[in-house]
């Protein structure tokens, strides 16, 4: 999802209260959006996170060896 606010791509972790947890798609701290504010990601940015992802994990880990 993206955080309307600032464009940021994250993954959907829970939520807490009201608010809907992001984390960075290469892991790191998670922050809080109001749920008004999320959208889908566009193809560009679905795109940059799962290159993030892949650039951020071993071959070994990423093909499960």
């Amino acid at each position: 999802m993206v955080d309307g606010r600032t464009d940021k791509t994250g993954v959907v972790m829970g939520h807490v209260g009201p608010y809907v947890q992001l984390r960075p798609p290469r892991g790191g701290t998670e922050w809080d959006v109001p749920p008004d504010v999320l959208r889908e990601p566009n193809q560009a940015e679905k795109l940059s996170a799962k290159v993030a992802v892949a650039n951020g994990v071993s071959v070994s880990g990423r093909w499960g060896l």
